[in-house]
């Protein structure tokens, strides 16, 4: 996984890139009617039900617009919401507060979404050992707000990016050759480049399974689009030798049956990739 320091940085890009987008040279709206020593107020309404989450990283985006404002905060991150709540309050200048308007709504609506949606399948599978697992299957540009709201919902992230964790897929299988070469030439790649990253390989069948065993040093087998059977089959097989991680295509139907296999981790993409905004509000009072 990536370092903290390396998640404060995207959490700086991604604000610094959104104002750049949506403030460019000024706004122009606020700047023609609005002049700028008004002081203003405006609440953050619920409008909806769920998890709440981007509280922090509104605040960080009302500091970067404008380290005077002063926020109020009356809910946290995770919370639960129903319509009517409040979840802060924001005072300082009215120029400002519209400036960051946009971008606090945007990200707070759809990392509470994602939050909600993991919390639904984190729900699921209370009472199992099975993790819920997001995948990079994310929003270009903003995966870090939505791997933070994953957490947030009470799930797990999965790997960052590509260059933290070594995902062994059946296009790096088939282009390699076959999964023992693919897997000998990332243990040989790793060792002369001096990089300790952890090795997942995926496996299609039972017979892909039995070859990935006879390598060591695997940290996760993906047991990718395996029926219940087939994949209580295959926990048996691997027996603890490594961790286990079944995906394709699991919705919030199906975790629960897949969890009960036995399975250490399930990975969804419908974590992050089709989910539907939070209704929530700025409002000045």
């Amino acid at each position: 996984m990536i370092s903290p320091e390396q998640f404060e940085k995207e959490i700086e890009i991604i604000i610094k890139n959104a104002i750049r987008e949506d403030v460019g040279d000024g706004d122009h709206s606020s700047l023609a009617c609005i002049p700028s020593e008004i002081k203003g107020k405006a609440k953050l309404l619920v409008k909806d039900r769920g998890v709440l989450a981007g509280i922090e990283f509104a605040r960080r985006v009302f500091e970067y617009v404008d380290p005077d404002l002063k926020m109020n905060i009356l809910m946290n991150d995770g919370d639960r919401i129903k319509k009517g709540d409040v979840a802060f309050y924001i005072e300082g200048t009215s120029q400002s507060i519209l400036q960051a308007e946009r971008l606090v709504l945007n990200a707070m609506q759809r990392m509470s979404a994602i939050a909600t949606r993991t919390s639904e399948f984190v729900q699921k599978l209370e009472g199992t050992k099975t993790k819920i697992l997001d995948t990079r299957k994310t929003t270009p540009g903003i995966r870090a707000l939505e791997k933070w709201a994953v957490k947030i919902g009470g799930g797990e992230n999965h790997r960052f990016a590509l260059y933290d964790m070594i995902m062994l897929k059946d296009n790096h299988i088939d282009f390699a050759g076959g999964i023992t070469k693919a897997i000998e030439k990332t243990k040989a790649y790793l060792k002369e480049n001096d990089l300790d990253l952890k090795i997942i390989v995926e496996a299609r069948d039972m017979e892909e399974i039995r070859e990935i065993l006879k390598s060591d040093g695997i940290y996760r087998i993906l047991i990718d689009n395996f029926n219940y059977e087939e994949t209580r089959k295959a926990v048996e097989l691997i027996g603890g030798k490594c961790l286990t991680e079944s995906s394709g295509g699991i919705t919030l139907e199906k975790v629960r049956e897949y969890a009960e296999c036995g399975v250490d981790f399930v990975s969804s993409g419908a974590l992050t990739h089709s989910v539907h905004n939070l209704d929530l509000s700025l409002k000045a009072v």
